[in-house]
């Protein structure tokens, strides 16, 4: 029997460490994505900060932020500690009973990292190709050392938003929401890009560098959410965990191919023209939808939440536009709005979700992660600033930032 427990123990926390670095390869989907959306001149910047902004991510959540978000007993404000522990569980599991950790915890904690990285690359592609590279540095340690923790222990942690019954599988809200919030912050503080938005109102289109490369982001994100949403279950080694792995799997997979078919027909029905670049955000947003409850809808069901997820990327990349809100990545409506659709659509499929318990989740993340994020945001600018000039941004932030071009054998030389 001891064998058992123990070979059941290294299968869940050999499954646990696989699906991590399923999301950990999100990082390069995110690079990928927003590397070629951004003009050449911006792309070896995008670049730096997507792979330090990780860096940061892992040591700022060893530091602070795993223990913030998990060491809470309930309530609003949760532990403050720092590092992890160092316990050694094979007693516990050897022991047995229903207390036994049945994973490494170490597994966890390198699970929970990589989350945090996650959010932290939607703020990325959202400020691009005017923000200082070390201004957004400075954000990243903040948001994955705090603001990132804090609303997660309300939820993951057991604090007040567990105890309320708010209910988020994967994190469509706490994790995509509040990645797409702190950037809108950013965004409104930083203003647009030079050229977009025109003195009699017109917005002008400022095409991506390299539409091959977003597009193979893309399918780097899709396969590496399979182990985002399928390794929230937390568990595979017995029958019952291990159907519901194959479910969410399922479900995760065709409510990305819902939002992106969805997409696809309402660009071509707003534009009469296939845009790519929507069809690609409507994959993602589909997957964001799902994220939040992969589980409980049907096959079916899960179509239709991400071609929901879909058809809201589309009308909100336009709304934010109008409203002279400039995302280069359309980040904040495929994590935000899509985020907040699917936050909401739990309790379609959900009898056990109500969706008062859900709205209140919504604002809550929402407030909190907004005002801290402006908050950081402002005392950055006052700092060291957060724009780069006007002639530095014409020039590019590559050069400016970086010192490097990204595709050095495409500039003029003189």
């Amino acid at each position: 029997m001891e064998d058992i427990v123990q070979i059941k123990y290294a299968l869940d926390t050999f499954y646990f460490l696989v699906c991590a670095v399923l999301v950990m390869w999100m990082a390069c989907g995110f690079a990928m994505l927003e590397a070629g959306l951004v003009r050449t001149k911006s792309t070896t910047e995008i670049l730096a900060k997507n792979i330090s902004l990780f860096a940061i991510a892992s040591v700022m959540y060893l530091l602070v932020g795993y223990y913030i978000m998990y060491s809470s007993d309930g309530g609003i404000f949760p532990s403050l500690g720092m590092l992890i522990g160092s316990e050694n569980t094979l007693a516990d599991v050897t022991a047995g009973g229903d207390d036994a950790p049945y994973y490494s915890a170490r597994a966890d904690f390198f699970f929970q990292i990589v989350f945090a990285g996650a959010c932290m690359s939607i703020v990325s592609g959202a400020v691009a190709e005017r923000m200082k590279l070390w201004a957004f540095l400075g954000f990243a340690v903040i948001m994955t050392g705090f603001i990132y923790p804090i609303q997660g222990a309300w939820s993951w942690g057991g604090g007040w938003l567990s105890e309320l019954g708010y209910s988020d599988y994967a994190g469509s809200g706490i994790v995509h929401m509040a990645g797409a919030v702190a950037a809108l912050a950013g965004v409104l503080l930083l203003g647009p890009r030079q050229g977009k938005y025109g003195a009699n109102g017109q917005i002008n289109a400022i095409p991506g560098s390299n539409l091959p490369l977003s597009t193979l982001g893309i399918f780097i994100l899709w396969m590496g959410w399979f182990g985002f949403n399928g390794g929230s279950e937390l568990k595979i080694s017995d029958v019952a965990s291990a159907n519901n792995v194959a479910q969410v799997m399922v479900n995760t997979n065709l409510a990305a191919a819902g939002g992106l078919l969805a997409a696809m027909a309402t660009a071509r029905i707003l534009f009469g023209k296939t845009d790519l670049t929507m069809v690609l955000n409507g994959a993602l947003a589909g997957l964001v939808s799902i994220t939040a409850d992969p589980l409980s809808p049907s096959a079916l069901s899960a179509v239709l939440i991400g071609g929901v997820g879909g058809i809201i990327v589309v009308l909100s990349v336009l709304g934010l536009d109008r409203l002279k809100i400039d995302d280069p990545a359309g980040a904040i409506s495929a994590h935000g709005s899509a985020g907040i659709w699917g936050v909401l659509a739990v309790p379609l499929t959900n009898a056990e979700a109500a969706f008062s318990s859900q709205l209140i989740g919504v604002l809550a993340i929402f407030a909190w992660v907004f005002i801290a994020s402006l908050v950081v945001w402002g005392i950055i600018k006052l700092i060291i600033g957060i724009r780069v000039s006007p002639e530095e941004e014409y020039l590019g932030v590559d050069s400016v930032e970086c010192g490097l071009e990204a595709y050095p054998e495409f500039t003029l030389k003189k």
